[in-house]
């Protein structure tokens, strides 16, 4: 390709370089004062629940010993009989799986369950690998005993978050991210699902789940 022709050569040219970077520069400080909103002094789990409840989640504190009759409250009041449920994690230290046996609801791990059936769930019941304060945002990580299904297919979601798991920003989101070994492959999700694709109007719980409900366990 020839000067003439190379499409980056006018772009070097107003940028002052004779030829392409062998390196990246660095990016330019940033005060922390203009890149974050959410300062050290901010109460996280007020931030996240009251940012998260602008976002039309449903949110609300739980007692961890509590927690199993509040979702099985709120499972009845919805009227869902057919749960899913991520396995192992902050689930299984709750006994969630067996309180809602007990209970009398259908309920199945993700580890015993195809992705097909995930179609067919009233309610998908997961934990989180983090949760945003600054936006009010879920972060899921999805593995073999975690499927990203559960939070996407059925029209409920019911997400349990504990406040050691809430970070300030996705700065902080971005930097437990890059402490990981291998990078994760993780959703993010700020909200019912909604789309306004038809005739402009805004529709709840087309693409994914119309209802998202927060139990954040009171420590």
């Amino acid at each position: 390709m020839t000067e003439a022709t190379d499409p980056f050569e006018k772009i070097r040219r107003a940028l002052g370089r004779d030829k392409t970077l062998s390196a990246v520069p660095a990016p330019p400080a940033i005060d922390a004062s203009i890149a974050r909103l959410v300062g050290g002094d901010v109460d996280l789990k007020e931030r996240f629940i009251k940012y998260a409840t602008e976002a039309s989640f449903g949110v609300e504190e739980v007692a961890a010993d509590d927690a199993a009759a509040k979702l099985a409250g709120f499972l009845r009041q919805t009227q869902c009989r057919r749960i899913g449920i991520s396995a192992g994690g902050l689930l299984d230290r709750l006994q969630i799986d067996q309180s809602l046996r007990r209970e009398g609801f259908d309920v199945a791990t993700w580890d015993n369950l195809s992705w097909e059936a995930a179609y067919e769930l009233d309610c998908g019941v997961t934990d989180v690998w983090a949760a945003v304060a600054e936006t009010g945002s879920l972060v899921i990580r999805p593995d073999s005993r975690h499927g990203r299904l559960l939070s996407l297919a059925p029209m409920i979601h019911i997400a349990f978050v504990q406040p050691n798991q809430i970070v300030a920003d996705l700065i902080d989101l971005m930097d437990k991210i890059d402490g990981e070994q291998r990078a994760p492959n993780i959703t993010l999700i700020t909200g019912p699902s909604k789309t306004a694709d038809i005739e402009g109007s805004l529709v709840t719980g087309v693409h994914g789940p119309g209802v998202v409900r927060i139990m954040v366990i009171d420590d």
